[in-house]
């Protein structure tokens, strides 16, 4: 008790310069070559560094991070349980392998937050703009290298609900549209360490499987392949929790 209570002050008095660095680095150094791949390490390091002071830990099998280590021309596929799950991704995901992610238009654009996050390469996903805003994140997602993966939340927003929440089509979209595959991650336990409502998360440990990249055609129903691809993520989820994600 006397630990955690030691590591979430040591928390509060280091945490905001951390955050500080992290969102102004973009905005000074950004146009340097080579910037995003050291970027996204330092905010890597970061949330290890925030999980060790919340005293929370993150299960995956060394497996999935040799697969990481080598895996290209993919879409990350996630679930979405907890405010915990994009700090727990890049705490595992290797050096080796870069990311991005897709952000909602209003968090990219706000005042204090909207040079650095053009600077780290976020993806900015307008959800009042449907069609247009796909193809704009197809045409991004196009232009990366190989090696950089963006990482999508298929459920649109934290699940509420036992189970794995209805899937939006957008990932298998672009999957179609890039020729890409999807490696789909499924993160578990999150929710149950940090509820919503919750500002400290219970110690504890979130567990992330790392799923076979998965392939979908361009001639493959779109509804079909969502429900392949929900289907997959489902089986490992429920797996892990004892839930149970209804199926159509």
């Amino acid at each position: 008790m006397l630990a955690t209570l030691a590591k979430r002050t040591l928390l509060v008095l280091v945490g905001p310069a951390i955050f500080l660095f992290v969102a102004s680095a973009p905005t000074f150094c950004g146009g340097k070559r080579g910037f995003r791949g050291w970027y996204w390490r330092r905010v890597s390091r970061a949330c290890s560094w925030l999980l060790w002071f919340l005293d929370v830990t993150v299960e995956i099998s060394d497996a999935a991070r040799e697969a990481l280590r080598t895996d290209e021309n993919s879409i990350i596929a996630v679930n979405h349980r907890s405010h915990l799950d994009g700090f727990s991704m890049l705490h595992v995901i290797p050096d080796e392998k870069w990311v991005t992610f897709g952000a909602k238009k209003e968090l990219c654009e706000a005042a204090l937050l909207k040079r650095g996050f053009e600077g780290a390469g976020l993806l900015k996903i307008d959800r009042q703009k449907g069609r247009d805003a796909l193809s704009s994140l197809t045409e991004a997602i196009k232009e990366m290298p190989k090696r950089r993966s963006p990482i999508l939340f298929v459920e649109g927003t934290r699940a509420a609900k036992p189970g794995l929440a209805p899937f939006k089509a957008g990932a298998v979209l672009i999957a179609q549209e890039t020729g890409r595959a999807i490696r789909p991650f499924v993160i578990s336990h999150s929710d149950r360490l940090l509820p919503r409502g919750k500002v400290f998360p219970f110690k504890g440990t979130i567990h992330i499987d790392v799923l076979d990249q998965m392939l979908f055609g361009a001639e493959e129903n779109t509804d079909a392949a969502v429900a392949r691809l929900r289907g997959a993520m489902a089986a490992a989820y429920d797996a892990q929790t004892g839930e149970v994600t209804e199926l159509p």
